[in-house]
């Protein structure tokens, strides 16, 4: 079957999530605000959530118009082909999204959608009353600017829960993000990684995953495993690939620190459950007892923000000490996500370009600072 996916972004991350797309090998992929979409087929729609690490959500594309009455919007969702996806014992509960549009209130699009749909399977099924007792299919309806989109969820829950994250501590960094900074500062495995600000893991983690090439959909379910028309075939294919792409023997150099103990003991409980907790070490450490005779390594770390008024000051006086910690380490590229607007001045340098994220609905910037690059190897004379 012919399908056209949605993958759902973090806003700033679309480009990266665009990237993994194409790294897969799908195609007529269109980058939007906030979602990337692409062609691809039920093969492809299996791949793309056992794969993509900065995805939020894969969907399935059922129709796309435009709509600024609700007879319009009714008409238009009860043209489209449901009986495709849907069964008549099957679930399909509606949600809604609505930004800058005519139609905004929620409650009226997810009820008129489901009267919609009903009506359609209704004269389809031959049947007044849908029981809706087997697998699920979850209905999206975004309106952009009176611009609608309908589509499906095939993940179930979000692609960040991988399955290895039992416990968290406060304000923990999806794992989504996480992978996220990992590409966007194009962490190799041949190079050290140190996240000095740890808490209970996530970016060694993932980073591990993507040494060891660790799907990051491999210990979870989704939704569409269940779908029926989705034949179990493809996702046992798709299973056992990303099984046998594991690398089991790998030398790399991963820490993780933090000054709470817990966070340690946590961290190393999700390593295990993400299997890389042969490849990665914890310690609990401060970042003002920060130091490392590796060269050319890279240090990526989401440090306390300071949100409320009582802590700026704390915080500046961290991002100031780690400036002065991190400086003598001129080989090492400095990555540091934060909400902080005054962040490069309290670390006491300009970064050398930055980027906007979102961690969750909290505006964020990524601040980079390169290191000297390794000298190049000479090449052996032929």
């Amino acid at each position: 079957m012919k399908l056209r996916l949605i993958a759902t972004a973090v806003f700033g991350m679309e480009a990266i999530v665009a990237q993994e797309i194409k790294d897969l090998g799908f195609e007529n992929v269109v980058v939007e605000n906030g979602r990337v979409l692409f062609d691809s087929d039920e093969l492809g729609l299996a791949r793309a959530n056992m794969w993509l690490r900065t995805a939020e959500r894969v969907f399935i594309c059922v129709g796309q118009f435009k709509a600024n009455k609700f007879e319009t919007l009714f008409d238009e969702i009860n043209k489209l082909p449901w009986e495709v996806y849907i069964a008549k014992d099957a679930a399909f509960p509606v949600d809604a999204k609505s930004v800058k549009s005519t139609l905004f209130s929620l409650s009226d699009i997810q009820s008129l959608t489901k009267k919609a749909i009903v009506k359609r399977l209704t004269k389809l099924y031959r049947v007044e009353w849908f029981e809706e007792t087997q697998e699920t299919y979850r209905i999206l309806v975004s309106i952009l600017k009176d611009e609608v989109t309908v589509s499906i969820d095939t993940s179930g829950s979000g692609l960040h829960r991988r399955g290895y994250r039992a416990k968290g501590n406060e304000a923990p960094l999806k794992e989504t993000l996480a992978a996220g900074l990992l590409l966007v500062s194009k962490w190799r495995a041949e190079r050290p990684l140190i996240d000095p600000f740890c808490g209970s893991g996530t970016i060694v983690i993932e980073a591990a995953m993507m040494a060891k090439h660790i799907a990051p959909g491999l210990n979870r379910e989704f939704d569409s495993e269940k779908w029926r028309w989705m034949d179990p075939e493809i996702w046992e294919k798709v299973r056992n690939e990303a099984k046998e792409s594991v690398i089991e023997a790998i030398d790399v150099k991963i820490e993780g620190y933090d000054m709470d103990p817990r966070a340690i003991y946590i961290a190393r409980e999700n390593a295990e459950l993400a299997g890389v907790a042969d490849i990665v070490h914890f310690q609990v450490r401060d970042v003002k007892d920060f130091s490392t005779s590796r060269q050319y390594g890279t240090i990526i770390c989401n440090p306390p923000y300071g949100e409320r008024l009582n802590e700026v000051k704390e915080v500046e006086q961290l991002y100031k000490l780690m400036g002065k910690v991190f400086k003598p380490y001129t080989t090492w590229s400095k990555f540091v996500i934060t909400s902080h607007d005054g962040f490069e001045n309290a670390y006491g340098e300009k970064s050398t370009k930055n980027r906007k994220l979102y961690n969750g609905r909290i505006k964020t910037h990524f601040y980079m600072y390169f290191g000297e690059r390794p000298p190049r190897q000479p090449k052996e004379n032929q």
